[in-house]
């Protein structure tokens, strides 16, 4: 490969343009000086065909929003497709949960690699997604979410499920989220579970005088709590509970550029993998 293609800066397409994570992600990008953004994806209405840097204060860019959204994947395969292995478009996905599949599956069928922050995919969907990955070659990756310290987070409940028998997760957000519990959320009880065992057995007949006030409650027996207020941004809690004693784990997302060291490290490193990969922690 020549040094002129190897040092070729990665192109993006951001869907969710004009949201407040999509927004962030462009700004990241535009100031990465190994990313160069391609393409805008947003539904605001009024908006279609406005230069996205001026409509986010960052001078004009040249690059227009559009709703057209396999248009843009298309010219973004399009315009890399002569550059060799490792150097395809990545698409960047902050939209809605009830769009999340198909955007997915068609930035692989493009050969656009996909990196996926929007949450509310099923564990059906998922395996699927990957499937069509492997068999298309084209690495992608859904990351519930991009914080390192989130990360840690959950690694340090997993070791901790070890040695507590008693735990429940609760995830705080602002109230213009979708979906609940957080696929974040989701994802660490997951990883509690993989030690294979049961939580919180019974220790009273419980009966809620309030449907659903004490959260909903999985397989393995850990319960997971939602919260949705304005003034919230991303926060988790896991608490152990034992005999004299309880372990609490607590992770706040402050403001949303926590998450774009964790973006511009999957957008760098999802066209080197093979398939879809799910969660930070397999790019650490």
């Amino acid at each position: 490969m020549s040094q002129a293609v190897a040092s070729k800066p990665i192109s993006v397409v951001v869907a969710g343009a004009l949201g407040r994570m999509g927004a962030e992600v462009i700004k990241t990008v535009v100031a990465a000086p190994d990313c160069q953004l391609v393409g805008a994806v947003g539904t605001t209405p009024g908006k279609e065909g406005a230069d996205v840097g001026l409509e986010l204060g960052l001078g004009e860019l040249e690059v227009a929003i559009t709703s057209d959204f396999e248009g843009t994947l298309c010219q973004a395969s399009q315009a890399v497709r002569n550059d060799g292995p490792g150097q395809g478009a990545v698409l960047v996905d902050f939209t809605h949960p009830s769009v999340v599949y198909d955007h997915t599956r068609a930035a692989i069928a493009y050969g656009v690699h996909p990196v996926i922050g929007t949450t509310g995919l099923s564990p059906e969907q998922l395996r699927d997604l990957a499937q069509f990955a492997a068999k298309a070659s084209v690495g992608g990756a859904v990351i519930p979410n991009f914080s390192v310290g989130m990360v840690l987070l959950q690694q340090a409940a997993a070791a901790a499920a070890r040695f507590y028998d008693f735990a429940e997760l609760t995830e705080l957000h602002h109230n213009r989220k979708a979906d609940a519990p957080s696929g974040t959320c989701i994802k660490t009880a997951e990883l509690m579970e993989d030690l294979g065992k049961q939580f919180n057995p019974l220790q009273v007949e419980e009966h809620e005088t309030l449907a659903g006030c004490r959260g909903g409650q999985r397989e393995s027996g850990l319960r997971l709590h939602s919260i949705r207020l304005p003034g919230l941004v991303a926060h988790q809690e896991v608490m152990f509970g034992a005999a004299g004693e309880t372990y609490t784990l607590r992770h706040d997302t402050i403001d949303r550029s926590a998450y774009m060291p964790g973006v511009l490290l999957t957008a760098r490193k999802v066209r080197q993998i093979d398939g879809l990969v799910y969660g930070l922690e397999r790019l650490l």
